[in-house]
């Protein structure tokens, strides 16, 4: 069994983080598989047991995804992701103004957003608008982080994402 803990870790970019730590291997989670939910009247969304914390009060940070041609989604990063996230914005150089934009897009368009006791999380108005999601959705696992879909927008990403496979299972030899 693994020890379980908390403490202040001093961030690449000069912030504290109170951050949780577990060193138990079978405790890091993966966002793996796909999941097609509904999203009720209050555009909440359930998310699979797999992928939530075991802690309380986790939040998850969520931002509208416009990387994909087939349309925006919506991409969600744990806490562990995030400041990962931040450590390579803030290694940019100091001159560099994507630097800033990036700092102020992600600021300026994401949430947190907290599992709740039944396992769902709230997408905000705006975000589901932008990235088509009105009463389904797919929950794509991207192993350390995942994306909410909008069923029929993530058809055409998995058919894009077919054409590229035999290139890319080429990495894994």
């Amino acid at each position: 069994m693994g020890k379980k803990g908390a403490l202040w870790v001093k961030m690449p970019f000069g912030e504290w983080l109170w951050t949780t730590v577990n060193d138990a291997p079978n405790k890091t989670i993966y966002f793996n598989s796909s999941y097609q939910h509904g999203v009720d009247e209050k555009r909440r969304l359930q998310i699979p047991a797999k992928w939530r914390p075991e802690e309380q009060g986790v939040e998850y940070t969520v931002m509208v995804w416009l990387k994909h041609s087939a349309g925006a989604c919506l991409r969600v990063l744990p806490p562990a992701e995030m400041a990962k996230l931040m450590a390579d914005i803030e290694a940019m150089p100091k001159g560099d103004e994507k630097k800033t934009y990036l700092k102020r897009f992600i600021g300026s368009e994401s949430v947190q957003v907290a599992v709740d006791k039944a396992g769902r999380i709230c997408l905000p108005d705006d975000m589901a608008r932008k990235a088509g999601i009105k009463d389904e959705a797919v929950l794509v696992g991207l192993l350390d982080r995942f994306e909410i879909w909008n069923p029929e927008r993530f058809e055409t990403v998995k058919a894009a994402d077919a054409a590229l496979a035999h290139e890319a299972f080429k990495f894994m030899e």
